[in-house]
């Protein structure tokens, strides 16, 4: 009897045990972000470079991040959460002879078209860092971007001063403008630009939750001050090397010398033997 009550006592304590670690590894599943089914990839978010005025900044939570676990949906496997980085990336040594075009605070139905035709007819691929306010109202050009094999980036919402914001603000313009972009694309930005290049702590801890690099730039065309077509040619050949990164914008004002200065720098480029291409994200 000693016996048989014994071994009743631990088959009793063994379905405990089993019960407690089960209730255990489904609170650790269902805590797991990573590890649940259907949640989709960090976001990527970022600022860009020097045209428009700041815009109004909406003070709401984005919702971006916090959308409810699905079964209908297939995981999606993205990139890890970047480091916290302390300065953007300015230069690309790693991608040999070859040098990155970017296009900031578009898109643009005016000019967007035009830069897409050109780099189209030279089968090249370059960034785009968009603001949300204007990728909100031409998805469908985001989509011809993506299309091209082009790199879509965060450029904030409304191209505010980002050390100006507080954290909550900073999260809004980053976060919104990535769902836009996830909306339209089926996947959020790898990376983010600060309008006016303006970086602090917050913009870089938040783009990296958002899960975005913060990609800076080599050469500054100042296209923005429409300086001349001949000029903006001559800041690009006089900076152009291995590993340089072009700033150029699509939108924020009259940008029909970016585009004719394009139609001729590019073409030198690849005569002088730059291969154009964009970074990528392992």
């Amino acid at each position: 009897m000693r016996s048989d009550h014994t071994g009743h006592e631990r088959r009793t304590l063994l379905r405990v045990a089993l019960g407690l670690g089960a209730a255990t590894a489904v609170h650790l599943i269902a805590a797991d972000p990573a590890s649940a089914p259907g949640r989709p990839a960090p976001a990527a978010d970022t600022p860009a470079a020097a045209a428009g005025p700041p815009g109004n900044v909406r003070g709401r939570s984005s919702p971006y991040r916090l959308q409810p676990m699905t079964a209908d949906h297939p995981p999606r496997f993205g990139p890890a959460r970047p480091p916290v980085r302390v300065r953007p990336i300015e230069h690309l040594p790693e991608i040999g002879h070859s040098m990155v075009l970017s296009f900031d605070d578009g898109p643009d139905p005016l000019h967007t078209p035009d830069i897409l035709a050109v780099l189209r007819e030279h089968r090249v691929r370059a960034m785009f860092f968009v603001c949300g306010e204007m990728a909100d109202s031409n998805p469908d050009l985001l989509r011809e971007m993506a299309d091209d094999g082009h790199v879509v980036g965060n450029h904030s919402w409304s191209h505010p001063l980002i050390p100006k914001l507080s954290r909550p603000a900073i999260r809004d313009e980053l976060g919104r403008t990535s769902e836009v972009v996830d909306r339209a694309l089926g996947s959020p930005p790898l990376w983010y630009r600060a309008p006016y290049g303006a970086w602090n702590r917050n913009s870089f801890e938040i783009g990296a939750e958002l899960g975005m690099e913060p990609m800076a730039w080599t050469v500054d065309t100042l296209d923005w001050k429409t300086p001349g077509t001949g000029t903006i040619v001559r800041r690009v050949l006089d900076g152009a090397a291995p590993g340089v990164v072009v700033l150029s914008h699509d939108a924020g004002g009259d940008r029909s010398q970016s585009v004719a200065a394009l139609r001729r720098y590019l073409p030198r480029l690849l005569d002088s033997g730059y291969r154009i291409t964009v970074p990528r994200r392992l």
